[in-house]
């Protein structure tokens, strides 16, 4: 069925402080694209986009930025479609998806963090992360933004020179200057600026508690989700010294002046790094590519404590069930192995002795699910993650909630959640994603997980109706909405699974830090 599309001379426009913007009405939700909310010199910090005459389209997206590799397109687009754009440095910019453009609307924002580290990936990367049925269907206004990532976001070059004193947070400073944008801004869109709520998966959940960390963001944001975001010892807790990585770089490329690099092509600057950081990161030093704790980001609160400010933030936090090795081929026998299979498949992986004791864990903690999900079973995100809850849950001045996707996709025989594929449902946009769905099933669980994001972005509380009811975890005591075909909550239901698993599973390589599996 066709939809009503308006984009006119004359509407929709929006003054900003900058200037003024078009964009476009697609059956009522209000969109804009590319704006752009800073400008930076490379490896210095942000500063506001320069003001402009007349009216500015904000019909296409902006750049997004330059990756160290190219993404290869491959079998993984079923399970997470993507999207390719032009890639430029210049790549501060957001996008606006809204239900009125009354100042005095006052509806809640949710801001996007989208994943890939901090060295990929793009507000626009996968076809999930559109935020019109968002903003249509929880009458809220949704943000997504682009910022410097990689070198060009989080390499540290203070020690050559003051005006780089925080390049190895540059790409956090980008986030920080977007969110004084929407201060400044979003009133303009119908949003109200003291309800923002941060939402992120992966990288993007990892962006949502540095912010927390970041006194330059107090009061721009009030709530945050933090999706897939916690991986110890992922980043870095040491001070940054770019003085070795900087240097090897520079002789790379036969350059005697640091402020070379200001110029020098991306690309030949990312074969530079490319080339001389394995060797650097494997003897332990400093290669950037994260962000660093200095007076402008405080640290991970898991090693350093959560700031006064951060134990005020609401957070709403969680794992998918199988994470990074639900992208493996499913078990053609998933379901019709034999319990003899079974056990012998779970012994192959875990050790004869240690089976039995491993399906009683399991099934005890996930009763009803394959015990093909074992073998695949996160881990490691869920063992970052449940030491974040612990942590926060001690801190009396806001809620902490605790979920857990666990929903079995139709692909293959049956296959346990991978990494991202929450994503589609919070967003209210499995439509978009075929892999998501299943007759009578998926619709209902997309409703019950899109309404406690939004209830959480508006109230600071994800219940609803049509879930359990979904206590705050307390000290000790782990409240976990399972998110599945039924869902939820379960109280501590994995420690004991997650704690025996680290012993007996093989480990594996993810990045340069080892995580069990």
């Amino acid at each position: 069925m066709a939809k009503n599309f308006v984009c006119t001379t004359t509407e929709p426009i929006v003054q900003t402080k900058a200037g003024k913007l078009r964009g476009f009405i697609l059956d009522g939700t209000y969109t804009f694209y590319g704006i752009k909310y800073a400008d930076a010199k490379r490896f210095q910090q942000p500063t506001p986009p320069a003001p402009w005459e007349g009216v500015k389209d904000a019909l296409g997206y902006g750049y997004v930025c330059p990756m160290l590799s190219q993404d290869k397109p491959g079998a993984g687009e079923l399970k997470v479609p993507h999207r390719y754009w032009p890639m430029d440095e210049n790549c501060q910019y957001l996008n606006v998806w809204t239900q009125t453009l009354n100042p005095k609307a006052k509806k809640p924002v949710m801001v996007w963090l989208h994943g890939g580290g901090f060295a990929a990936g793009s507000s626009i990367e996968q076809q999930a992360y559109d935020g019109d049925n968002m903003s249509k269907y929880g009458d809220i206004v949704v943000v997504s933004i682009n910022h410097r990532l990689n070198i060009l976001g989080y390499m540290d070059l203070s020690p050559f020179g003051e005006k780089y004193k925080n390049s190895c947070n540059a790409g956090n400073a980008d986030m920080v200057a977007a969110l004084k944008w929407i201060r400044d801004n979003i009133e303009q869109f119908g949003g109200d600026p003291d309800n923002v709520t941060l939402f992120g998966q992966s990288g993007g959940g990892m962006k949502v508690w540095t912010l927390m960390q970041t006194p330059e963001a107090y009061g721009l944001f009030h709530k945050g989700i933090v999706q897939s975001g916690v991986l110890e010892g992922f980043i870095n807790n040491q001070p940054a010294d770019g003085t070795e990585i900087v240097n090897a770089m520079m002789k790379e490329l036969g350059l005697k002046d640091v402020e070379e690099l200001e110029t020098i092509p991306y690309a030949q600057m990312a074969a530079a790094y490319n080339k001389v950081a394995p060797a650097l990161a494997k003897a332990g030093k400093y290669v950037g590519g994260n962000p660093a704790p200095n007076d402008f980001y405080l640290g991970d609160p898991l090693a350093v404590g959560f700031t006064d400010h951060a134990k005020t933030i609401p957070v709403m936090i969680g794992t998918v069930l199988d994470e990074f090795m639900g992208f493996g081929p499913g078990n053609p026998k998933r379901n019709t192995m034999t319990t003899a299979e079974a056990r012998q498949m779970v012994a192959d992986y875990f050790g004869e002795k240690h089976a039995d004791e491993m399906i009683e864990l399991f099934e005890k903690a996930y009763p009803g699910k394959n015990l093909c999900d074992l073998i695949p079973l996160d881990v490691a995100f869920r063992i970052g993650t449940k030491d974040f809850i612990e942590k926060k849950a001690e801190c009396p001045e806001s809620a902490t909630y605790s979920y857990l996707f666990a929903y079995d996709f139709p692909v293959d025989e049956g296959c346990g959640p991978w990494h991202c594929s929450e994503i589609p449902f919070v967003f209210h946009n499995t439509e978009l994603v075929p892999v998501c769905n299943r007759p009578g099933v998926s619709d209902k669980l997309e409703h019950q997980m899109f309404s406690a994001w939004v209830n959480f972005a508006r109230y600071g509380n994800p219940n609803d109706p049509s879930l359990p009811e979904w206590p705050a975890c307390k000290p000790h005591d782990e409240a976990c909405m399972i998110f599945d075909t039924t869902c939820e909550v379960r109280h501590n239901h994995d420690n004991v699974l997650v704690e025996k698993y680290q012993e007996y599973a093989p480990k594996f390589k993810f990045g340069e830090v080892e995580i069990q599996h």
